[in-house]
């Protein structure tokens, strides 16, 4: 009996699935109908779900690749990635039975679409690729970017497919296509190492002790936490400028994803401190202006004294 209602109902879903297959119309050797439209769709829903099961897969297990640095794991994931794309959409293609002579026209045409259109993104793509294989630009590493009013320091987060997530210090968040990072110059602050140098102009007025004033930016420099004894700040003295002394101090860190502005507040504030206290003279801003003895000024000065208004004598 149970045999007996199992080929029935089978019967009947053959013959809806037949209906499905009458509702349609033949274009040359092809059958076009509401089933193989409705198989198509659900083929592609799968195999896009299978894709995207793979790739986080793919960056589960490698970001638990702990004998693996960040670049090697965002690589790897990366690559199995594309991997697991091309899988499903080769197995798609088998599984709708499609021929592959039959795509040779098709495939010219959508190559010429992507030579056109998807450039940039193919584009990125490779280069983010490449800037994973070479170490260029990392996970982590600090670099300076122009956002259109001057150069901005940043940290990379992450490589993406199609653009570097650089994040600043004031909470702002750069996409930077990958192509344009591996075209144009870039400021690379950890490429090799982390420590980079910092210069902090000071001025002193004319008449200063240099050799006090030399040694009070040294002591202001090492009491800054984050510089360090070795190699030891300096000072230089850079030029002699229209209203003072112009120097420069030189400090290194070796930490400058915590930003370096603060470590300039940090070594002015000092200093500022110690000048008040030995009476060290921060110039203002001033210009000399002299006037040449000639007739001319002699007449202006002449009109404007006659100009002037007699002031009546106050007996006393």
């Amino acid at each position: 009996m149970s045999s007996w209602v199992s080929h029935k109902t089978h019967r009947q879903v053959g013959d809806f699935l037949q209906s499905l297959d009458d509702l349609g119309f033949d274009v040359g050797h092809y059958h076009i109908s509401v089933f193989n439209a409705g198989k198509m769709v659900l083929v592609v829903f799968a195999m896009f779900m299978l894709a995207r099961l793979g790739s986080r897969l793919a960056r589960y297990f490698f970001a638990r690749a702990t004998s693996l640095d960040p670049v090697q794991q965002v690589l790897g994931e990366k690559i199995v990635s594309l991997m697991v794309w091309a899988l499903a959409f080769f197995m798609g293609i088998d599984l709708l039975g499609i021929n592959f002579t039959a795509l040779t026209v098709f495939s010219g045409a959508f190559g010429l679409a992507i030579g056109f259109g998807l450039q940039k993104t193919f584009g990125n793509l490779i280069a983010g690729l490449i800037l994973l294989m070479d170490r260029s630009i990392k996970p982590g590493d600090v670099i300076a970017i122009n956002d259109g009013k001057g150069s901005t320091v940043g940290q990379v987060r992450k490589i993406g497919i199609r653009a570097v997530s650089v994040a600043t210090r004031d909470n702002r968040e750069y996409l930077i296509p990958n192509e344009i990072l591996m075209t144009t110059q870039v400021e690379n602050w950890s490429y090799s190492n982390t420590q980079i140098v910092l210069t902090i102009p000071v001025s002193v007025a004319y008449g200063t002790d240099i050799d006090m004033a030399e040694k009070l930016m040294l002591q202001a420099a090492r009491a800054a936490p984050r510089v360090l004894s070795d190699p030891g700040p300096s000072v230089a003295m850079t030029a002699l400028g229209a209203s003072g002394i112009d120097m420069a101090i030189y400090v290194t860190i070796e930490d400058p994803q915590d930003g370096t502005g603060n470590v300039r507040s940090q070594v002015l504030r000092a200093l500022w401190q110690l000048f008040q206290e030995h009476g060290v003279e921060v110039p203002y801003p001033q210009q000399e202006v002299r006037l040449r003895d000639t007739a001319g000024l002699r007449a202006v000065l002449g009109a404007g004294a006659a100009s002037e208004p007699d002031v009546p004598h106050r007996p006393q």
